[in-house]
């Protein structure tokens, strides 16, 4: 079970919101390159960067933020990068900067095309973001509701090859109530591909939960406000899903 600190960077500066709500935002960094290197020595194997300005702006905002981590991290563990994020230029020049997975949301639900297109020239390197209230999937910075259901989706860009699955309970994000882990193993047992849970991650017992349910095809969780306010320990709780996976 992978943890992935997650880096959301928000004018420069690392910061975390309430169920994707630009106005309920907390600081938590003004240096988003000392706030990577706090999360490779605790042990991360991947970091998760999102460029909130950019998700919502529809272009990236954040490079700079995004440059000084590369810069940081190096080629020591891979780094995944998603927000605003809509044209193949784009996905080229974050790959060329060091991005090793480009994650995209709203542009593959609005532009299918698009997303089949990143897939077919950066195979291995497109994941999708899928976030979802009640099973429905929205678009937009989380402001707009479709009436795509979330296993239908996931299926189609399986086909076109993304190479996993984010999976965010966006009522649940930043709100440390816990992983729906019920709706994440629903998604993991209809695909062949990895699901990555992301929403809600709360403690020591959401780690355990998605550990039980590693074999269903959940391979990682994005861990958020729960590191920053310390009421998840980083370190414990990768060396503790780590014990599992191996008794498992």
């Amino acid at each position: 079970m992978l943890l992935i600190p997650a880096i959301d960077l928000k004018d420069g500066k690392c910061v975390r919101l309430q169920q994707g709500d630009m106005n309920a935002v907390t600081t938590f960094g003004d240096d988003p390159a000392a706030m990577a290197q706090r999360w490779l020595d605790a042990g991360a194997r991947r970091l998760h960067l999102v460029d909130l300005n950019g998700a919502f702006a529809g272009r990236p905002v954040n490079e700079g933020a995004v440059k000084s981590i590369l810069r940081v991290v190096g080629e020591r563990i891979p780094v995944q990068l998603g927000g605003g994020i809509r044209d193949l230029d784009t996905i080229e020049r974050y790959l060329d900067d060091g991005i090793a997975y480009i994650v995209i949301g709203t542009a593959a639900v609005k532009n299918p095309g698009f997303m089949k297109d990143a897939c077919s020239a950066f195979g291995g390197h497109v994941i999708v973001g899928l976030d979802a209230r009640e099973g429905k999937v929205a678009t937009d910075g989380w402001s707009k509701l479709t009436g795509h259901e979330v296993v239908d989706l996931a299926k189609k860009f399986e086909g076109y090859g993304v190479e996993s699955v984010i999976y965010t309970d966006i009522g649940r994000d930043g709100m440390l109530t816990g992983i729906n882990i019920e709706a994440t193993v629903k998604l993991a047992r209809s695909l062949t591909i990895p699901v990555i849970a992301s929403g809600g991650l709360a403690g020591i017992e959401d780690i355990e939960k998605l550990c039980a349910v590693q074999a269903d095809g959940v391979a990682g969780v994005i861990c958020g406000r729960s590191i920053y306010t310390g009421q998840l320990d980083f370190a414990a709780a990768q060396q503790r899903a780590d014990g599992l996976s191996s008794a498992g």
